[in-house]
């Protein structure tokens, strides 16, 4: 599991806009070609993501026996829509990569969706979403995604809508202390307390924290571990919480600041044994797919990070 793989690089394009027809037949005419010459995952390489469904949480235990919370993804046939590709004014190019999941029926899709999958030779998806990517990482279009896209031992980032809470206080939206409880406050304990300034200003300062809707927001949990990963179901277990209700579609993508950023600042120091975290060698490039999932073991878990056993007294 801990190897590298590979995809093959890819050439200029002209200068179109992102979702032209133009540009997503040739980002995918050359993401096919680019497959016969073999490249592999570099600390500058930036991976797609994938979207999937938070199935709710349970618990683990590693090897010492520690018993830690864990959420399980679930990807939904996951497939690659489009590559794009796109020259911006001062002629510097975005690479994204397309993805979309989740079947539902043609009757439901309207007609210009229809035809945008029937050029990508999938189904029908309920949620289409793009992930930046670096030009050696785009995917051949019509890809079956796989849960194996993430090494168990490395960290994603985990991007959802957060559960709606309606219109809450300052003591829960904000972490406010509150009134005393007693001596002299009378009926106002949770209250927020003034919020004005003296007759100069005499405004109310734009952003001042105050009750209002909590929740329902675009989140973005950080530098969460990959520590299952099971092909056969497409599940991967995430070690903490993410944000969203249960069987909500999240996006998951490979950690900013604990995978891409500290890798890039790493190999520019030199310092090659820690681009990845500890145990792996390399990632899955451009894309973890079914066809690699079926020549690895259905299930791979991580090892236990700890050092020694908490439950061994010190010596």
């Amino acid at each position: 599991m801990l190897r590298l793989w590979s995809l093959g690089t890819r050439s200029a394009r002209p200068r179109c806009r992102a979702f032209h027809t133009t540009v997503v037949s040739n980002a995918t005419a050359e993401a096919e070609s680019s497959t016969a010459s073999s490249s592999t995952w570099t600390p500058n390489s930036v991976r797609t993501g994938l979207i999937a469904r938070k199935r709710g949480m349970t618990v683990m235990w590693d090897d010492h026996g520690v018993r830690f919370p864990v959420t399980v993804l679930q990807l939904e046939n996951c497939q690659v829509t489009a590559n794009i590709k796109t020259v911006r004014a001062d002629q510097s190019e975005y690479h994204a990569v397309q993805v979309a999941a989740s079947d539902k029926p043609e009757r439901t899709t309207t007609k210009q969706m229809l035809g945008h999958f029937r050029r990508a030779g999938v189904a029908p998806k309920r949620i289409v979403k793009e992930f930046p990517v670096t030009p050696d990482a785009h995917v051949p279009v019509g890809t079956t995604l796989s849960a194996i896209h993430f090494v168990p031992g490395q960290f994603v980032d985990v991007i959802a809508k957060s559960i709606g809470k309606g219109f809450q206080g300052t003591m829960k939206r904000w972490n406010f202390k509150g009134l005393r409880a007693s001596h002299g406050v009378s009926i106002s304990h949770r209250s927020a307390g003034a919020i004005g300034a003296h007759q100069d200003p005499g405004r109310v300062w734009p952003g001042k924290k105050m009750a209002g809707r909590l929740g329902g927001e675009r989140i973005t949990t950080q530098n969460l571990a990959v520590v299952r990963v099971d092909s056969d179901l497409d599940l991967i277990y995430v070690r903490g919480c993410v944000p969203g209700v249960d069987d909500a579609q999240v996006m998951v993508r490979d950690a900013k600041k604990k995978m891409t950023q500290l890798a890039q600042h790493n190999s520019a120091k030199g310092l090659f044994e820690k681009i990845l975290p500890k145990g792996l060698t390399g990632l899955p490039f451009p894309a973890g797919t079914k066809e690699l999932a079926q020549a690895l073991p259905p299930v791979i878990v991580a090892p236990s990070a700890r050092v020694s056993n908490p439950f061994v007294p010190r010596e």
